[in-house]
């Protein structure tokens, strides 16, 4: 009779601990399709929650979608204070259509509200010469860079996301 309890339970436990491994694999693979897609839902690792991607993020927050390099795909978000971290796989500058040119560091902080991204660490921009950009904000067709001085530029240059040229350092 024991004999049978044993292979009984030992089936069961091999049963369970079997789906449960296949539940984990079906979330890494999920989770491991979602990161390939680039542009699709991201895994918040720290709240365990999808993501929108950044650049529906930016446009949701009336900022354009260009401004961050293109494989700036994953963030983190408080909702609570607006603190937005950018993470860059690596340093980069990028050239937009007005011939105006951001480098990026690995990490890009800011607090994030509607039509502004604030107190920023980690952009800067080349003027005569390379500035650290503190402010983005935008109204209606115009964006305002902040770095130093605060320089009007034309929204539209942003509105396309362009691959990064990597740099050295930052």
């Amino acid at each position: 009779m024991d004999q049978i309890f044993n292979k009984v339970g030992t089936f069961w436990f091999n049963q369970k601990a079997t789906n449960q491994l296949n539940s984990v694999g079906d979330d890494i693979n999920s989770i491991s399709n979602s990161i390939e897609g680039g542009t699709k839902w991201l895994v918040n690792k720290i709240k365990g929650k999808m993501q929108k991607p950044l650049p529906e993020l930016l446009k949701e927050y009336d900022l354009p979608v260009g401004i961050f390099p293109r494989d700036a795909t994953n963030y983190e978000l408080n909702e609570e204070t607006g603190k937005l971290i950018v993470y860059i796989p690596q340093f980069c500058d990028v050239g937009y259509k007005d011939s105006s040119v951001f480098r990026f560091f690995t990490t890009v902080t800011g607090y994030l509200e509607k039509g502004k991204l604030s107190e920023i660490e980690g952009i800067k921009t080349k003027i005569l010469i390379w500035m650290k950009v503190t402010t983005i904000s935008t109204d209606g067709s115009k964006l305002y860079v902040t770095a130093g001085m605060k320089k009007t530029r034309s929204r539209d240059a942003y509105e396309v996301s362009r691959d990064g040229i990597c740099i050295d350092k930052f």
